[in-house]
């Protein structure tokens, strides 16, 4: 078995245990609709989160270029999808008795969300080096930019309880993340 091959399987197992955290919060908004109202910009968060994980699961493809694999480059990658994990269980906590619904937990957990959400962007460009500097230089100047900004964002996000603004927020970085995919793998 090459090093990729072991590595992929955790990696793997952690993707899908987060996938199954995202969905099994999502099931039980069906199954169980006046238990916990619905928030849009929660659910939205969501599936941008969902997004996320598809194309990192994708964007990971690239580690097969590694040749010889170290353990903090393993541990690294391990703990970037550990990131996604705990977003995703931020997302759908075990249960909501303390709040009165996902609206009023999605805020008072916004400072939790944002930081890690803006931690994966930083991650992720750690993650894109680590495949090596003329695999990042090939992305160009918009690669580095997307997650600055991304980043900034998440730190303003932090700051404020504005619904207007969340709600603009991940409709813009939803809209953004769906263009940038299908620009990076459709034409490529």
């Amino acid at each position: 078995m090459d090093s990729f091959a072991h590595i992929k399987v955790i990696l793997g197992i952690l993707l899908g245990l987060s996938i199954r955290q995202l969905l099994n919060g999502a099931i039980k908004l069906v199954q169980h609709p006046d238990r916990n109202p619905f928030y849009w910009v929660h659910f939205t968060w969501s599936f941008y989160v969902f997004l996320l994980m598809v194309h990192f699961w994708w964007w990971e493809w690239h580690l097969t270029k590694i040749q010889h694999w170290f353990f903090p480059e393993y541990f690294f990658v391990i703990m970037y999808i550990i990131v996604y994990y705990v977003i995703c269980a931020l997302l759908y906590p075990d249960d909501l008795k303390d709040y009165s619904g996902f609206r009023d937990y999605f805020y008072s957990r916004k400072k939790w969300f944002f930081g890690l959400l803006g931690a994966s962007y930083v991650l992720d460009v750690v993650d894109t080096l680590i495949k090596g500097v003329d695999y990042f230089r090939h992305f160009g100047p918009e690669y580095p930019i997307r997650n600055a900004v991304h980043f900034i964002l998440c730190m303003i996000a932090m700051r404020t309880n504005n619904p207007r603004f969340h709600g603009t927020l991940v409709i813009v970085f939803l809209v953004y993340e769906v263009s940038y995919i299908l620009r990076l793998f459709i034409n490529p």
